[in-house]
């Protein structure tokens, strides 16, 4: 008997604030990846420090470490779009400033250091937001499709956005920034548009912030699974941090132009958005146990070939393939912990995740700055491809990882 027609769940091709939502957050994620490159080549072009282009990368990743659990408690205690909006007009006026003082021919690292840290404290707090109230705008049965592509879409920023960046640094050195202002504009008009809440209509009565604190740590921590793959992942997040930094020094050394670095990155970025897509394929063949350790094993292999190599085409083949298997983590892991999360404890919790996962990549721009200065390419990269083929060895070895039993890390997500 065939389901009536008005009983079958809109399409997401058609659900208005599920399209705005996902619009809006991609250009503010458009927005972060132009920056993303703009702030150390700037400081590389400037100054020639890779010490003081990864001092403006430890800003920008800073707020993994210091924001994201506060974050994760505000998004889950107060309004999800409203908070939104207060992170686009706060990334708009620092990016904004930015573009003023580089278009009048000022330069103040300072400042750089600052905005870098407060655009990325704010993306922080939109991002959990988001990811915490796309559950409340589709049914059940389309959470995978939405993250697909909730992910692709994030892929295809950094598709755009990485090459965009370097190409408009090329142009003028104040336009990333200015773009950048742009797309949260474009953001904060979209989030306006919204109608439905972003979070559940269940009142509870509000406890001390530290209580429940306390508690999205104390979830997080009970989930085995998650516990373990987390640490896997924030480790590995560190020589991910140093290994773009790697590919701008050798661009600059080399003598050619910054818009190689976007040709790299972008290929990279159209296997992070293949990856992507390729996500529920992946998932109903395949355990989630599975996926983890295949992956991290590819990762150790890839970053092998990183190490030594220096040509173009082969590095932007590299970087896609690595991007894939990020797509496809990034993907299963956003529906599994969507999955097992109650709805009152997605920002705490997606707070704590990505603060493991996540908080490392502070460390990524610092110890690589060093390194580069100290060691060269060649050796640094090596050094980080050593990291990721111990990462693969923990991952086989660990029980938690590989047992198949059990439904909590052996069930397939869709």
């Amino acid at each position: 008997m065939s389901v009536p027609e008005s009983t079958l769940p809109v399409p997401l091709r058609r659900n208005r604030d599920f399209l705005l939502l996902w619009t809006g957050a991609g250009a503010t994620m458009l927005g972060a990846r132009i920056t993303a490159i703009a702030y150390p080549m700037l400081v590389l072009w400037h100054t020639g420090s890779a010490v003081e282009a990864g001092v403006v990368g430890f800003a920008a990743q800073l707020p993994n470490l210091l924001v994201q659990i506060p974050g994760g408690l505000l998004v889950d205690r107060y309004d999800r779009r409203r908070m939104m909006i207060a992170c686009d007009v706060g990334c708009l006026l620092a990016t904004a400033s930015v573009a003023v003082v580089v278009a009048a021919g000022g330069f103040w690292l300072p400042q750089l250091v600052l905005v870098a840290f407060v655009q990325a404290a704010f993306a922080v707090i939109y991002q959990l937001a988001e990811r915490a109230g796309v559950r409340n705008l589709v049914p059940a049965e389309q959470l995978p499709a939405a993250l697909t592509q909730n992910e692709a879409r994030g892929r295809a920023a950094g598709l755009l956005g990485q090459p965009a960046g370097s190409a408009l640094f090329g142009l003028l050195r104040w336009a990333p920034f200015a773009a950048t202002a742009v797309t949260h504009l474009l953001s904060l008009v979209s989030l306006l548009l919204i109608r439905k809440p972003l979070r559940s209509e269940t009142t509870r009565a509000r406890r001390p912030w530290r209580h429940e604190l306390a508690e999205g740590v104390a979830w997080t921590w009970r989930q085995r699974f998650l516990r373990v793959v987390l640490t896997l992942i924030a480790v590995s997040n560190i020589p991910f941090q140093v290994v773009p930094l790697a590919l701008m020094v050798l661009v600059r050394d080399s003598g050619s132009s910054p818009a190689v670095i976007g040709l790299v990155t972008g290929v990279g970025g159209v296997g992070g958005l293949i990856g992507a897509v390729n996500g529920t394929w992946w998932m109903r063949r395949l355990n989630l146990n599975a996926i983890v350790v295949g992956g991290l094993a590819v990762w150790a292999l890839l970053m092998a070939f990183v190490a030594f190599t220096s040509g173009l085409v082969l590095l932007s083949a590299l970087f896609a393939a690595i991007a894939y298997v990020g797509g496809l983590f990034n993907v299963c892991g956003g529906v599994y912990t969507v999955r097992i999360t109650p709805d009152e404890l997605m920002g705490r919790v997606g707070g704590v995740a990505t603060f493991v996962s996540s908080g490392t990549n502070a460390l990524g721009p610092l110890v690589g700055g060093v390194l580069l200065d100290s060691w060269g390419t060649g050796r640094t990269v090596g050094a980080m491809s050593i990291v990721m083929a111990l990462l693969a060895v923990a991952a086989v070895l660990s029980p938690t990882v590989r047992t198949v039993s059990g439904t909590e890390h052996g069930r397939r997500l869709v």
